[in-house]
């Protein structure tokens, strides 16, 4: 069995996130959405909310499933008996910084394989600080989110 992890922030989940996600699922056997702590970033919704929006929003995909983590993507990987970390990529700036971080990852688990999947042209320009930031301003997002994440934005803001 491939089983795959697809690690993000994920604050908020995207149209351009489900791309690869749903992509990923059409090559995997499962996919794991890793949904990171990550605080240094100063996200906008808790992990858990995260992890939450990204399941209602991955729920029609038989096999994927979504987990929050911290700490290394490489330990998460291991724990979930993964053989393969799928990311997205848009633009040349990310693949620099995507280089980096598979040939670190494969450093520290040989095991694991990186995959690259480029983001369509509707989805090349796409962030979710993008669509934070659209919605701060009261902008809908509705053409960049699933319905319940845009409710889910409309509510932080309304704060």
């Amino acid at each position: 069995m491939k089983r795959a992890v697809t690690p993000g922030t994920f604050d908020p989940i995207t149209f351009g996130h489900l791309d690869v996600i749903t992509r990923a699922a059409q090559l995997m056997d499962e996919v794991i959405v890793a949904v990171a702590a990550s605080a240094g970033k100063n996200p906008l919704f808790t992990l858990e909310e995260r992890a939450e929006l990204a399941r209602e929003a991955t729920a029609h995909l038989s096999n994927v499933r979504v987990e929050p983590f911290s700490g290394l993507l490489v330990d998460f990987a291991r724990a979930n008996e993964a053989q393969v970390l799928v990311k997205g990529l848009r633009a040349i700036t990310d693949f620099e910084y995507e280089f980096q971080q598979a040939a670190l990852n494969y450093e520290l688990a040989h095991e694991l394989e990186t995959v690259f999947i480029m983001s369509p042209p509707q989805y090349m320009y796409l962030s979710s600080s993008i669509v934070r930031e659209l919605s701060s301003f009261g902008s809908p997002v509705d053409q960049f989110v699933p319905p319940h994440v845009a409710e889910a934005l409309a509510r932080k803001f309304a704060k």
